[in-house]
């Protein structure tokens, strides 16, 4: 179920970017054909869902997210690129792990790259 954007989306969407710029290295990679937008990827540190108890040379985690690629260019390692951009960016920021939510068609693409699942995630779907 999708509910409509609120408005002032831009706004909120703008404060975010600032701010985990700020506090969370936020960084987006963008794959380009002919100065057009293609793919794009976003990373930063993870924000976890707890404080921040261990040193950062345990656990700075870093998540990737937000993976895209337009369909008539996927296939041809495009997400492959963009994702590495981002794995090298978070290791350049010393992060220790990636964390990434994968879809079933990215499944492939996170695997040939090494990463692998450690998901004990359940849900709950309350609407």
């Amino acid at each position: 179920m999708f509910l409509p954007s609120p408005s002032g989306w831009l706004d909120i969407t703008l404060q975010f970017i600032d701010r985990d710029r700020q506090e969370l290295f936020y960084n987006t990679f963008v794959a380009e054909v002919g100065g057009m937008a293609i793919g794009s990827v976003s990373c930063q540190l993870f924000a976890g869902l707890y404080p921040q108890i261990l040193t950062q040379e345990c656990r700075k985690y870093g998540y990737i997210w937000g993976v895209y690629v337009e369909p008539s260019y996927r296939h041809q390692g495009i997400a492959n690129k963009l994702t590495l951009e981002a794995v090298n960016y978070l290791k350049s920021i010393d992060c220790t792990r990636v964390i990434l939510q994968a879809s079933p068609l990215g499944r492939p693409v996170y695997s040939r790259l090494n990463f692998y699942t450690s998901s004990i995630e359940m849900r709950l779907d309350l609407s």
